[in-house]
């Protein structure tokens, strides 16, 4: 079986814990969703943030939907003068039958300014996707 990689992106408005792990639970909550990822076939996943996000490590996001046998790594993205503040990124490698072109990356809030070609999610129920959270995160 192949490993595909699974990319996505959104950003904070402000450098705090709660804002943090909640942008990272809905941009993998989309992933997850769209692409019909399970925990059990994913080989790792990367998460990164530009230089101005400390506040917490947005792999505890996954963690807290369940990915607690997924290898998980956390950085910090290139501070490349000009480039999009504020920013959590993921690369989700993950082992599949999808080919690649068929794979759904996200790019969700100012993020989509990173990817405009990737960045036409249809509308999305936030209430909805916060119960589909909250589900996920029951012990």
């Amino acid at each position: 079986m192949p490993c595909r990689g699974v990319r996505g992106a959104t950003t904070v408005e402000k450098n705090e814990r709660e804002e943090v792990l909640t942008a990272t639970r809905q941009l993998l909550a989309l992933l997850i969703r769209r692409n019909g990822i399970e925990p059990t076939d994913v080989a790792s996943a990367f998460f990164t943030t530009t230089p101005d996000i400390d506040a917490e490590f947005p792999a505890l996001a996954a963690r807290q939907l369940g990915w607690l046998d997924v290898p998980l790594l956390c950085g910090h993205e290139m501070a490349v003068p000009g480039s999009l503040p504020m920013c959590i990124r993921i690369l989700i490698q993950w082992n599949t039958d999808k080919p690649q072109a068929d794979i759904q990356h996200v790019y969700a809030r100012e993020a989509i300014k990173l990817r405009p070609d990737l960045s036409k999610l249809p509308p999305v129920d936030m209430d909805e996707l916060e119960k589909w959270i909250s589900q996920q995160m029951k012990p």
